[in-house]
């Protein structure tokens, strides 16, 4: 069966225009929680604590906010298992899917050109003290 056909947008899409949808996704997606959690998730359906664990310095509310925000977004699906001691599992959905190799090429970016970064910050700051 075909999915079903996406609406026709008005106007082209154009993330410099604050009114387009494209924003909102670029916004969603351009969050260093929501970059962590998509990551996360990529290995497989994850619960909760686990993802608190992996995700260094994230405290449970924003977890929580941000899974839920990516819920919404149809990025993440959650699965309540209804057992008497609560137990719930995250995985992306196909469209989550669909960004994760963006994600972790990002993710590759960040770790291949930190120390480019973090020496950049040191000029920059030991010249802001020199003037």
């Amino acid at each position: 069966m075909a999915p079903p056909a996406q609406p026709e947008p008005a106007s082209p899409p154009d993330v410099f225009d604050e009114t387009c949808s494209a924003r909102h996704a670029l916004e969603l997606v351009a969050s260093k929680w929501s970059v962590l959690i998509l990551t996360a998730l990529a290995g497989g359906p994850t619960r909760n604590a686990e993802l608190l664990c992996r995700i260094g310095g994230i405290s449970q509310k924003m977890l929580t906010q941000t899974l839920r925000e990516l819920e919404r977004n149809g990025l993440v699906l959650r699965q309540d298992f209804h057992t008497a001691r609560p137990c719930v599992e995250y995985r992306l959905s196909p469209l989550g899917e669909s960004l994760s190799e963006t994600l972790a090429a990002l993710d590759r970016w960040a770790e291949r050109h930190f120390p480019a970064l973090d020496a950049a910050r040191d000029r920059y700051d030991a010249l802001l003290k020199e003037r």
